[in-house]
């Protein structure tokens, strides 16, 4: 059995621990429910702007401009993970990195290329596969614009031919505890698609022109998915973060109190064995 001042060393350490996962616990809670409101309050109309991005694609087919509407054979792949800049976020980034790994993977017959958000994706993706990108600041000032610029350099490298195909990896936030990873096409646009379950697409009277139409709203569109992206990655990672540290230190005090109750036996032990000792002294000198 361990010495009392061992016991008394972890006592402290695993103590001082339980106050950093603590605080860590209530600082992520209080930036969770500000991501969250953000998030929540984006999706309505991010959804509306998505279905209204697929049928107007759909219509502009064979217009020339419809160039982040226009599929072509896929040769180069770029996928575009999210992950956090720190850890202790349970599986958090773990999840993205596997899911990009896997996806690679399956696109083992083509090119495949990594734009990466996030340092903890980067440092493990680039040890085997090839990052042409970086973009650890995005969250220092998480922003439309910052984030716009990210989607005007994708979306330049895919007018252009670099790449034939662009997938965001994210975490799509679902509740504190629980966070889904989503593979979702960037580009080209994914068109909507018509079936007797759903019925035709919205016929939508379009004013401007088509034209006009498509050189503003598409751009604007994208952007707004990548932010909304963006922004479900970081509300998840600090709902990850939260549950894990509320774990973390449901764990220390456990850890905490059974250290305390090794370290009474302990101590009662070793007071036992004194007066043991003093009563079989005093007995040996009146003998």
């Amino acid at each position: 059995m361990a010495n009392l001042k061992e016991i008394r060393n972890r006592i402290a350490s695993v103590s001082s621990t339980m106050q950093i996962t603590s605080a860590m616990k209530m600082v992520s809670a209080a930036k969770l429910k500000k991501a969250q409101d953000a998030i929540t309050a984006m999706r309505p109309y991010a959804s509306k702007l998505t279905e209204l991005l697929q049928s107007l694609s759909a219509s502009l087919e064979g217009d020339s401009g419809s160039v982040y509407a226009t599929e072509r054979e896929v040769k180069k792949v770029l996928f575009v993970p999210m992950t956090s800049n720190r850890g202790l976020c349970g599986g958090f980034n773990a999840n993205i990195i596997k899911a990009s790994l896997a996806a690679a993977q399956a696109y083992s017959s083509k090119e495949v290329y990594f734009f990466t958000i996030g340092k903890k994706g980067n440092d493990i993706i680039k040890k085997s596969q090839e990052v042409v990108e970086n973009h650890n600041e995005i969250y220092d000032n998480l922003t439309f614009d910052n984030v716009a610029a990210l989607a005007d350099k994708l979306m330049e490298l895919y007018a252009e031919g670099t790449y034939d195909k662009i997938v965001l990896i994210y975490n799509h936030f679902k509740n504190a505890a629980n966070q889904v990873v989503l593979q979702e096409q960037f580009l080209p646009i994914v068109q909507q698609e018509t079936t007797e379950s759903n019925g035709p697409a919205t016929d939508y009277i379009f004013e401007p022109s088509k034209k006009e139409i498509v050189e503003t709203l598409i751009p604007k569109s994208l952007k707004t998915q990548l932010y909304k992206a963006v922004r479900d990655s970081f509300a998840s990672e600090h709902g990850a973060r939260m549950t894990a540290m509320h774990k973390a230190t449901d764990n220390a005090t456990e850890l905490r109190n059974q250290l305390k109750l090794t370290y009474n036996k302990a101590r009662q032990a070793a007071i036992t064995n004194e007066i043991l000792e003093i009563v079989g002294g005093a007995e040996a000198l009146n003998g």
